[in-house]
């Protein structure tokens, strides 16, 4: 297997990466698949596919990467718009600040952006001086400037589903205990049999699907005539990103000694990353093709990254 490298859509691993900076942070590809983002698929109301596990959002993957490296820190949220631009000058004066989810249609320093279109993003805030909002925009644009109303508009993250509040951030970061990655991914491996057998502690909304059943409904829709926007998301987002955690957890689980699943997540991101053409140009019969020998690898990687994670069993 030969580990990818390059851009893509790694917002809050690699805004993490930034504020603990280089000498303290593990590389984005070990944050991510602590996030547990690579150790599942959802189809949300029945609708909306995601390459993440059933129930899971950006927000509860931080907060399970920073425990497995023993980080704490400051998160914060609500507020009126002059209260969190106050909170977060003060939070920077002190050292970097993790900002977001706030709505990327609307971080008007990208080309294209000016309206709202519910795509979550997160980005590191370095400043706020003078009525300017000085970031790391792991998008592509480091030292972006933003006038600090701007800034906060997309900051409200209105149009972002899994939170209901406004302006959240996270500062202060402190390493509690040291952690070592290696150990950090293995004591991980319960949690990603727990997101692969489908979670149900935390809200979803009605009809949405997770594993086989998921990417099965999505091949249905494929043979039915796939939705615009859902090709969209797909192709722009979705199959890029899903493709990439799967490669990525996959080279972080090899050199654990953990073959069968390394092998296993490698086959899934390359069934998967193989959709973007067929995607991308219409051959909805190749795509519909592809999602259903994805289908069944869900259960599979369940089952033996449960052996791998059960002391004394072979994997």
């Amino acid at each position: 297997m030969l580990t990818y490298s390059g851009s893509g859509p790694y917002c809050y691993s690699h805004s993490l990466a930034m504020v603990l900076g280089p000498g303290a942070a593990p590389p984005a590809a070990v944050i991510e698949t602590l996030t547990g983002s690579p150790f599942g698929v959802q189809l949300i109301g029945g609708t909306l596919p995601l390459f993440d596990p059933y129930g899971w959002d950006p927000e509860t993957g931080l907060d399970a990467a920073m425990a497995a490296l023993g980080l704490r820190c400051d998160r914060s949220a609500g507020g009126t718009q002059d209260e969190a631009l106050a909170r977060l000058g003060a939070a920077c004066a002190e050292g970097p600040v993790l900002a977001g989810p706030v709505e990327m249609g609307l971080l008007l320093h990208q080309p294209g952006s000016g309206t709202a279109i519910g795509a979550d993003h997160y980005v590191v805030v370095l400043a706020v001086e003078n009525g300017t909002v000085l970031l790391h925009d792991p998008h592509g644009h480091p030292y972006a400037t933003l006038p600090a109303p701007e800034f906060a508009a997309a900051w409200r993250a209105e149009s972002v589903t899994y939170t209901d509040v406004p302006y959240v951030m996270r500062s202060a970061f402190v390493q509690e205990w040291p952690a070592d990655p290696a150990e950090a991914l293995r004591r991980s491996l319960p949690g990603a049999v727990r997101w692969l057998a489908g979670r149900d502690d935390l809200p979803v909304p009605p009809g949405t699907l997770h594993g086989a059943a998921a990417v099965e409904a999505l091949a249905d829709q494929v043979a039915d005539g796939l939705a615009p926007e859902t090709r969209d998301l797909l192709g722009v987002f979705a199959v890029r990103v899903g493709a990439r955690r799967l490669n990525d957890a996959a080279a972080c689980l090899a050199p654990l000694g953990l073959a069968g699943p390394a092998v296993l997540l490698a086959e899934q991101s390359r069934i998967l990353g193989g959709l973007q053409y067929p995607l991308v140009n219409g051959d909805d019969r190749a795509l519909e093709a592809g999602l259903r020998r994805l289908a069944p690898t869900y259960e599979q990687l369940r089952t033996s990254l449960e052996r791998a994670a059960v002391p004394g069993t072979r994997h």
